[in-house]
């Protein structure tokens, strides 16, 4: 098992950050590495890597979680279906249409944001 990398590296930001720094972070990355505009291998895993940080970072609960515990602690009491439920990774993309390739990658119970259902 490889080693993840801390999730504020991952973004790019500091331990910090405000909500909306670790959003534009995550908006941005997650632009430069979805896997339709970027070809290159390992950009849709770098794209994955981001998308788990914010759907970390971007939970108040969860952010502090992961604040004490690290990856170690944090992994032992999320599955990967409970690290995306409820990140709202819709409000971000909708308006570029790429709201069904998460659910692709990450299944549609690990959207939140008043998406319906």
């Amino acid at each position: 098992m490889t080693q993840k990398r801390d999730y504020y590296e991952v973004l790019g930001v500091e331990k910090n950050a405000s909500n909306d720094q670790i959003k534009d972070s995550y908006r941005k990355l997650a632009m430069q590495y979805h896997p339709d505009r970027n070809k290159e291998v390992g950009a849709e895993e770098k794209f994955k890597e981001i998308s788990e940080a914010y759907a970390v970072l971007s939970d108040a609960q969860k952010r502090v979680q992961y604040d004490h515990l690290g990856h170690a602690g944090f992994d032992q009491q999320y599955s990967r279906e409970d690290i995306f439920r409820g990140a709202d990774f819709d409000s971000i993309f909708r308006d570029m249409g790429f709201g069904d390739l998460f659910r692709t990658f990450f299944g549609g119970s690990g959207f939140g944001g008043g998406g319906g259902g």
